[in-house]
C-alpha cells in the first residue's frame, strides 16, 4: 500500500513541476504604468497609458509603421478621390471580433463596413461624450446633422469631408477611430470601459484597477508577419500600476520589468551619462533605444495687442521677443540639464521626426547674445533698462529649466521673475489668455505638421481652438488654407516649412527643444520597435 502511494505522490508531484514548467514556457511581457488606465475603450483613449493599452485589443482602418506611414489594417486599400474629398475603403473579409458570449454560439463575428458607421457615429454622439469627437471636424454633415459615412456594402466604407483635408488619412490611425462590436457595447454600456471587445492582437483577460492589467493572445489574429508566421508572438502582456517610479526602476534593474519608456530624475544619472548614452555597467543587461519623439517644449508669449494688458507689455515688440530667443544656449541647457535627451529646438517649432522637418529650411535661434543685446538696444531698452514686468509662468516639473533661461537672459539685461503653478491651474489661465509669458508642450496627435500649426491659425484663437497666442497673420492663414487643400506631400511640405519661418521672424514662440523617445528593455526583448509618437505596439514582440 505504502508503495502505491508513494507512486500516486510522485506522479502528483510529476504533473506539478510539468504543469509548471508549461507555465514557464509562457512568455509575458511586463511594463509599469505609473500613471493608471482609466478606461479600455478607445474612445476614451486620450492619454498615453489609454492609448497604448487600447492598442493592443483593437484595430482601426489603417495603422502607422515606425516610419509614420500610414499603412494598411482592417482596410486591405483604398481610394482618395480627384478633389480629395471622398475616400473609400475596402476592407479585409478575415477580421473577427474577440470571441464574446453575446455573439452567435458564443463564438466571435466578422467585422463588417457597418461595424465602423456605429463606431464613428459613437465618436460623435454628444451622450457619449468622447474626448476626441473633434478629429471629425472636417467630415461632411447631412441636412439631418448626421456625419457623411456610409456602408456601401459589408466590405466598402465610404467617408465624404466637407473639403480636401490631406492629413486626415492620418488621422484615422488614431485610437478613436478603432472598429467595436455594437451588440457589446450596446450591453454593457459604460461598463464596456472594463469589458473591452475588440478585433486586436490581444484579449482583455482581467483587470484590477490600480494594481494589474491582463491581456492574453488572440490566438484567431489576422496579420501576419513577413514570413507568414501569425501575429502576435507573445502569450500575454501584464501590466502594473506602480506610481513610485524608483521601485519601478528598482524592479526593472532585478528583471522583474521588461521594459521602461522614459527617465525620471530619480534614476537619470545612475542609469545614463552625461551624454545620454547608457551607463557601461548596464550594457550587459539593458538595451537603450531612442528616437526623436513629436513633441515640441516651448515658451510661448500672448501676442494679441487688442488685449489691455499685452498693450503695455514689452512682451508686444517683436525685437524683444527675438532677444529672449538669443539670449540663452539651448545646447549647454540640454546637456546639464537634461543628459542630452532630445534636440536643441534651432528650427522652428515642428518638431524633429515629423516627415516635413528639415533643418535647412527653417531657420531658428541659435545662442547669440550680442545679437540679443543690440535688438534690446534698438527697441529702447539699452542694457535693459526699462524692461520689468515680465514674469515667466511654468510648472514646479519644469522649474530648473526656467531658472536657467531666467540666470542666462539676466546677463543681457533682461530680468525675468517665475511664477509656479500647478499643471491644471496654468493650463486654464493659458486657456483664458491671463498670461502673457507662458512655458508649453505640444505632443503631436497625428503624424502631420498641421497638427502644429494650427496653433497659430488666427480662427483658432483660444478657448475656442489651440491658437494660445493669439497670433494673427494674414499670410500665415493664406498659407494654412492653401495647405489644407494640397494633397502633393512635397508641394504641402514647403508650405509647412514656410509658416515655421513666419512663427520664427515674428518670435511668437522660444521653441527650447524637440523631446525624445527614449526606452529601455532587457536584452531578452526584440522587434519592440520605436516610432516618433512614441506609440506602442507588441504584436512583433518576441521574449527569449
Amino acid at each position: 500500500m505504502k508503495y502505491y502511494f508513494i507512486i500516486f505522490i510522485s506522479i502528483i508531484l510529476f504533473s506539478c513541476n510539468r504543469k509548471a514548467e508549461e507555465k514557464d514556457t509562457r512568455t509575458v511581457f511586463r511594463y509599469n504604468e505609473s500613471a493608471g488606465i482609466t478606461s479600455l475603450d478607445p474612445a476614451f483613449a486620450k492619454d498615453q497609458a489609454n492609448i497604448w493599452a487600447t492598442n493592443q485589443l483593437f484595430n482601426g482602418l489603417v495603422q502607422l509603421n515606425d516610419k509614420l506611414e500610414v499603412k494598411p489594417c482592417i482596410a486591405k486599400s483604398w481610394e482618395i478621390s480627384n478633389n480629395g474629398r471622398t475616400y473609400t475603403f475596402y476592407l479585409r473579409n478575415d477580421v473577427y471580433f474577440h470571441a464574446h458570449p453575446l455573439f452567435k454560439n458564443g463564438k466571435t463575428r466578422k467585422v463588417k463596413a457597418s461595424d465602423f458607421v456605429y463606431s464613428f457615429n459613437r465618436i460623435v454622439d454628444k451622450k457619449v461624450a468622447c474626448p476626441g469627437a473633434w478629429i471629425f471636424n472636417t467630415v461632411k454633415q447631412n441636412n439631418d446633422g448626421s456625419f457623411c459615412w456610409t456602408a456601401v456594402n459589408d466590405s466598402c466604407f465610404k467617408i465624404d469631408l466637407k473639403q480636401s483635408f490631406p492629413p486626415f488619412l492620418s488621422i484615422l490611425t488614431m485610437q478613436y477611430c478603432s472598429v467595436v462590436p455594437y451588440e457589446i457595447v450596446e450591453f454593457y454600456i459604460k461598463d464596456f470601459r472594463k469589458n473591452p471587445i475588440g478585433t486586436g492582437p490581444f484579449k482583455f483577460k482581467m483587470w484590477k484597477q490600480n494594481n494589474k492589467l491582463v491581456l492574453v493572445k488572440n490566438k484567431n489574429y489576422f496579420e501576419k508577419d513577413d514570413k507568414g508566421t501569425k501575429l502576435p508572438y507573445l502569450d500575454a502582456v501584464s501590466i502594473s500600476f506602480i506610481i513610485d517610479k524608483q521601485t519601478v526602476f528598482f524592479k526593472f534593474v532585478k528583471g522583474d520589468i521588461d521594459f521602461m519608456s522614459g527617465i525620471d530624475a530619480s534614476y537619470k544619472d545612475e542609469l545614463l551619462t552625461r551624454n545620454g548614452n547608457l551607463n557601461p555597467k548596464y550594457k550587459d543587461k539593458f538595451k537603450i533605444i531612442t528616437q526623436p519623439y513629436l513633441n515640441t517644449e516651448y515658451l510661448g508669449f500672448l501676442v494679441d495687442t487688442s488685449l489691455d494688458v499685452v498693450k503695455q507689455s514689452p512682451l508686444r515688440i517683436t525685437a524683444v521677443r527675438q532677444a529672449i530667443n538669443y539670449g540663452f544656449d539651448r545646447k549647454k541647457m540640454m546637456r546639464y540639464l537634461r543628459n542630452n535627451i532630445g534636440t536643441p529646438a534651432l528650427n522652428g517649432f515642428i518638431p524633429k521626426g515629423m516627415p516635413c522637418f528639415d533643418s535647412t529650411k527653417v531657420t531658428g535661434y541659435n545662442y547669440n547674445p550680442d545679437k540679443a543685446r543690440k535688438l534690446l538696444s534698438d527697441a529702447g531698452f539699452v542694457s535693459g533698462e526699462n524692461l520689468s514686468d515680465i514674469t515667466l509662468t511654468t510648472t514646479s516639473s519644469y522649474l530648473d529649466l526656467c531658472k536657467y533661461i531666467q540666470h542666462q537672459l539676466s546677463e543681457i539685461g533682461i530680468n525675468i521673475k517665475i511664477d509656479v503653478n500647478p499643471p491644471a491651474t496654468l493650463r486654464e489661465v493659458i486657456a483664458k489668455s491671463k498670461v502673457l509669458f507662458f512655458r508649453g508642450s505640444w505632443i503631436a496627435d497625428y503624424a502631420d505638421a498641421e497638427n502644429y500649426l494650427s496653433l497659430f491659425y488666427s480662427k483658432n484663437f483660444c478657448p475656442q481652438g489651440p491658437n494660445y497666442t493669439h497670433f494673427s497673420n494674414k499670410k500665415f492663414d493664406a498659407l494654412y488654407e492653401k495647405a489644407q487643400k494640397e494633397t502633393n506631400d512635397s508641394v504641402r511640405f514647403i508650405y509647412y516649412q514656410k509658416m515655421d519661418n513666419i512663427i520664427m521672424e515674428q518670435a511668437i514662440v522660444v521653441p527650447l527643444y524637440y523631446d525624445q523617445v527614449l526606452r529601455f528593455t532587457q536584452n531578452n526583448i526584440k522587434g519592440l520597435g520605436i516610432n516618433s509618437m512614441n506609440l506602442i505596439s507588441l504584436k512583433k514582440v518576441k521574449k527569449y
